[in-house]
């Protein structure tokens, strides 16, 4: 009994954390200037805007649960839709929609958390469909900024995640370790839940 409840604490310690730093009325396209140029710029970019890497790490974790083939499409897939989109976001420009991310949190995490098998077809729409609409928004936010060059170096990063992460879950053997994957997914599907709260509290 008190592991669980130390466990739920910690819980509640991560989900206030995010829920903090993610908080859709704070939201700002930012801009992360690494002094190495837009390659690196676009880089840190990626790695320091959780609402975008989340959502990254969370298809890199549920194509390891699907299996090798997934795993393999989405190695090359999920990149690639990024890329298209961020440079459609170039060209276009836009603003940025506050629970887009939080959206992104529920649906990768319920999937991950109830360890739930799509059609191949299925799959493959969900992988191209959340890299393309965040690579849009990546693309508006570097519009002033690293641009296209920074949308390649975000490419590469992208490319690295989806095959070490996935890769890593495939090899995942043991039934509980399984367990921990989707623990993270309901992890991140109720930290979407906090930010669409503070996304409706901020509306009110």
């Amino acid at each position: 009994m008190k592991r669980i409840i130390t466990m739920s604490a910690r819980l509640l310690f991560v989900a206030t954390l995010f829920q903090v730093v993610l908080k859709p009325s704070m939201a700002v396209a930012h801009l992360v200037t690494t002094g190495m140029g837009p390659v690196y710029d676009g880089i840190g970019h990626l790695l320091l805007t959780p609402e975008d890497l989340v959502p990254a790490l969370a298809v890199a974790l549920y194509a390891g649960m699907q299996g090798t083939a997934p795993g393999r499409r989405t190695l090359f897939l999920f990149p690639l839709a990024w890329l298209l989109g961020g440079f459609i976001g170039l060209f276009i420009g836009g603003q940025s929609v506050v629970w887009l991310p939080a959206l992104s949190f529920i649906i990768l995490g319920a999937l991950i958390s109830a360890d739930l098998r799509l059609p191949t077809n299925g799959f493959t729409l969900l992988t191209v469909a959340v890299g393309f609409v965040h690579g849009f928004f990546n693309g508006v936010a570097l519009k002033q900024g690293a641009g296209a060059l920074g949308l390649i170096g975000i490419m590469t990063v992208l490319f690295i995640l989806m095959a070490l992460i996935s890769a890593f879950v495939v090899s995942l053997k043991r039934p509980w370790t399984r367990i921990v994957v989707r623990v993270s997914g309901s992890w991140m599907a109720a930290i979407g839940m906090l930010m669409i709260g503070w996304f409706i509290r901020g509306q009110g």
